[in-house]
C-alpha cells in the first residue's frame, strides 16, 4: 500500500526533543499508529501499547524506579491509546519532569477522559496535535485541479478514512465495520452510557440534518429525553470526534438572529453510513449537504494543520438568509457559498454584503473547490 505523507509531519518533527511530551488525539482508524509507525525519528524507539493488559497494569502508578526499568536506554518512548491507563496525566509528567533527555509521545482515540486526566496535570508539559481522517491535499499532492475533481464523487459518499482511501473496492463494507466495531466504542465506555440504542437515534437525526441548524428541545422532544441528556450526548460525540459545531457569526446587528449551532461530520462516509446511504450523488437528493459538510471540514483541517489564525462560523439573519461559510483571521471577514447545484444563483446573499460590505466573498463549486480546500486561494 503507498504511504500517503501527512501534512502533520512538519510541525511535528520541529517539536521533538523540545522537553515536553508530544500527544496525537484523533478519532480511531485515521491514522496515528501508522503515522507514528512511519515517522522516522533517527533513533530506536519503544512502543508501549496500552490496549494490552500487562503493559496497561505495567504503567498504572508506576514509580521512578519502575519508569526507568520499562524505558531502559531508549530516548524514544511512544505510548498507544493512553486514555486506557488510569491516571496518565500524572504518569506523563512523572516521565517528562524526570526523563529529561527522552522524548515521549502518545497517542489518544477519544478527548474524553484526556481532557480530563491529562491536560490539567501536564500543564506546559505537551505539544497537542488533532490527526483528522486524510485531507485532499494529502491524497493529491501531484495531481492537476481537473484531476482531484474526477475523485470528489467518491469522497461525497465515502470520506477520507485511511482505510477507505486505499481500499476503494471494499469502501462501503469497511465504513459500516468502522461504524459499527469504533464509532460508539469510546463513548459508550464514558460515563457507562446503559441506552446505545438513543445514542444510534440521536446520530441519525444529526446525520440528516447535517449542515442545519440544530435545536437541542426538538431533537429532546423527538426523541423524548431531557434537552440536558441531547446536549450532554452531543458534547460526547464532539469529543470522540465524531461531529463537531460551527457557531453563528453575530455582531451587534439587529438582524442577526440564531444563537443555534449547525452540526457537522468530520467524515462524510461516516455520516452515510450512519444512515445507510451509499448510492451514487446521482441518485441522492443530499448532494448540497454532503458537498457543504465535506468542503467545510476539509478548510477546517487545513486551518488546523496550517496552525492558520482562524476562526469558523455561518452567518443568518431574521429573514432566513444564509452564508454557508463564514471566516474570521485577524478582523479579516471572509464568506463562502458552498453550490453543488451550477444552475442555481451563483453568489452570496446582498443581506450579508449589505451588513459587511469590506468582506472577502467567493461561491465554491465542482469546478473550483481545489484551492478553497488546500488553502491556496
Amino acid at each position: 500500500m503507498k504511504t500517503i505523507n501527512r501534512i502533520l509531519e512538519k510541525s511535528f518533527k520541529e517539536l521533538l526533543f523540545k522537553g515536553k511530551a508530544l500527544i496525537i488525539i484523533g478519532a480511531r482508524q485515521v491514522g496515528k499508529t501508522t503515522f507514528l509507525e512511519n515517522f522516522n525519528y533517527g533513533l530506536d524507539y519503544l512502543w508501549l501499547n496500552a490496549d494490552v493488559n500487562n503493559v496497561r497494569e505495567r504503567l498504572t502508578n508506576p514509580t521512578l524506579n519502575d519508569i526507568k526499568n520499562i524505558i531502559g536506554d531508549y530516548k524514544v518512548v511512544i505510548i498507544d491509546e493512553i486514555q486506557r491507563i488510569e491516571n496518565v496525566g500524572l504518569l506523563l509528567k512523572l516521565m517528562v519532569d524526570n526523563f529529561k533527555d527522552v522524548q515521549f509521545i502518545a497517542t489518544g482515540s477519544s478527548a474524553l477522559e484526556i481532557s480530563d486526566t491529562i491536560f490539567e496535570p501536564m500543564t506546559g508539559r505537551q505539544f497537542l496535535f488533532h490527526l483528522y481522517p486524510f485531507s485532499l491535499a494529502e491524497m493529491y499532492p501531484k495531481k492537476s485541479p481537473f484531476e482531484i475533481e474526477q475523485e470528489l464523487p467518491f469522497h461525497l459518499v465515502y470520506g477520507n478514512y485511511p482505510e477507505i482511501c486505499t481500499t476503494r473496492t471494499l469502501a462501503e463494507t469497511l465504513l459500516k465495520n468502522l461504524s459499527d466495531q469504533y464509532l460508539y466504542k469510546d463513548v459508550l465506555i464514558w460515563k457507562d452510557i446503559r441506552k446505545p440504542e438513543l445514542l444510534d437515534k440521536l446520530l441519525k437525526l444529526l446525520a440528516y440534518q447535517m449542515c442545519s441548524e440544530v435545536s437541542i428541545n426538538e431533537l429532546a422532544n423527538q426523541l423524548k429525553v431531557k434537552s440536558a441528556t441531547v446536549e450532554s450526548y452531543i458534547d460526547l460525540l464532539e469529543k470522540s470526534f465524531v461531529v463537531y459545531r460551527l457557531k453563528s457569526y453575530r455582531t451587534n446587528h439587529r438582524r442577526e438572529v440564531t444563537k443555534k449551532n449547525k452540526i457537522l461530520f468530520w467524515d462524510n462516509g461516516i455520516r452515510n453510513a450512519i444512515i445507510g446511504n451509499f448510492n451514487d450523488l446521482g441518485n441522492r437528493n443530499d448532494q448540497g449537504q454532503l458537498f457543504e459538510n465535506f468542503m467545510i471540514s476539509e478548510r477546517i483541517k487545513m486551518n488546523a494543520w496550517k496552525n492558520s489564525n482562524v476562526e469558523s462560523y455561518f452567518w443568518r439573519d431574521y429573514n432566513q438568509k444564509e452564508v454557508d461559510y463564514i471566516e474570521l483571521e485577524n478582523n479579516n471577514l471572509a464568506a463562502y457559498e458552498m453550490k453543488w447545484n451550477l444552475n442555481k444563483r451563483l453568489r452570496v446573499s446582498k443581506a450579508f454584503t449589505n451588513l459587511y460590505p469590506d468582506a472577502k466573498t467567493e461561491i465554491i463549486t465542482p469546478q473550483n473547490f481545489v484551492d478553497f480546500a488546500f488553502l491556496k486561494s
